[in-house]
């Protein structure tokens, strides 16, 4: 019980600072920039759509905490939000890259080209909808961008006063305490914690023959880590030198009063209950070889917003026991713990996008299963 409770605790701590760290930096482009440097991704939804999927792509969860962060500023549509967790594979991606490389570069192209059909389909149908929903409403209130608010708005303070008050130090301290707990690998989470022993074992077999041969490891989460970290310092540097009012009106009252609680009790309660309901499933057990209906219970298990279960379908397809329609379907509808911000962010936006994803498993993977 006690390690759990940790678990959830260490998790919540890396995925919170990992998005207020991105949401800081957002701002801070935003605003230093004046706009300019997300101007031209605003009026594209194909762009947005092809870099969250991009993004999607990247193994883990940090390209997703990104679109997200993108998507809540109002950066990124709907679209490329869906598109973001269609490609993503969330933690399992670097497992897949350990133990099936070739099978695993196949299959992160077949979700990036889905991706992108999906989030452009979804921008089409999404923008009709709330065009028709504006034109019932003051037209006044809807934006070129078919959008019924603009969401974000520019400081329109030309200050550049600067002192250290207590809110500057609190947020210097702890983002300083957080970049070196992430460096140090003390936020590093088990990405198989909540499966069989055996899937847990076999993955982190590859994970080190491959440190063996190759002394740096770049199919593990370690070095992004380490990247992040790296970006972290420049928020250090914008805690430094950014203006008394960016400082309070933005970074403070915006993220750190306004998101960083909200998001750090949605991740907590969320990998908590998950964590005490996964010690008591065992999901090895509802495996059978009917394809079909493997399809159907890896989509539904994809909902689960947590890395564990999925590392199942992983571990069974590099062992021949389920065909790649079934990982398929796996990778489309999960996106590892990507989705639990947006949980506290917007749950309507997060049960729609599930909603989708699944479908879109559901289609791809009897498709697949017609076709091999």
């Amino acid at each position: 019980m006690i390690e759990i409770i940790i678990e959830a605790l260490r998790n919540s701590v890396l995925i919170t600072g990992l998005v207020v760290v991105m949401m800081m930096m957002i701002e801070s482009l935003n605003i230093e920039s004046k706009g300019l440097v997300f101007k031209g991704l605003k009026k594209t939804k194909f762009g947005q759509v092809v870099i969250a999927s991009l993004l999607g792509s990247i193994p883990g969860c940090m390209g997703g905490f990104a679109t997200v962060s993108l998507y809540t500023h109002r950066m990124f549509s709907f679209g490329a939000l869906v598109a973001m967790m269609i490609a993503s594979s969330g933690d399992e991606a670097f497992v897949m890259l350990a133990m099936i490389p070739e099978q695993a570069l196949i299959l992160f192209a077949v979700l990036f080209v889905l991706a992108i059909i999906a989030g452009v389909t979804v921008d089409f149908f999404h923008d009709k909808i709330h065009s028709r929903n504006c034109d019932k409403h003051d037209h006044s209130e809807c934006g070129a961008e078919t959008s019924c608010t603009d969401g974000y708005h520019e400081s329109d303070s030309d200050s550049r006063k600067r002192h250290f008050g207590w809110k500057r130090i609190l947020m210097f301290v702890g983002l300083a305490l957080f970049i070196a707990a992430l460096a140090s690998g003390h936020l590093a989470h088990d990405h198989a914690a909540h499966t069989h022993e055996h899937a847990h074992i076999q993955a982190h077999e590859h994970v080190h023959m491959h440190e063996h041969h190759h002394g740096i490891d770049l199919l593990s989460e370690d070095w992004m880590n380490v990247l992040f970290a790296g970006l972290s310092v420049i928020v250090l540097f914008v805690l430094l030198f950014a203006s008394d009012n960016f400082v309070e009106e933005h970074l403070w009252k915006h993220i750190v009063r306004k998101h960083l609680p909200t998001t750090f009790a949605w991740t907590f309660g969320v990998l908590l209950i998950l964590g005490f309901a996964l010690q008591h499933v065992d999901i090895e057990h509802w495996i059978s070889d009917n394809t079909a209906l493997m399809i159907i219970l890896a989509t539904l298990i994809g909902i689960i917003p947590e890395s564990g279960p999925h590392m199942v379908f992983v571990t069974l397809f590099a062992a021949g026991v389920v065909p790649f329609p079934v990982l398929m379907a796996s990778s489309i509808s999960q996106d590892g713990h990507s989705s639990i911000p947006l949980l506290a962010e917007s749950r309507k936006s997060f049960a729609w996008a599930k909603l989708i994803n699944c479908f879109v498993a559901l289609a791809a993977g009897f498709a697949a299963m017609l076709f091999m």
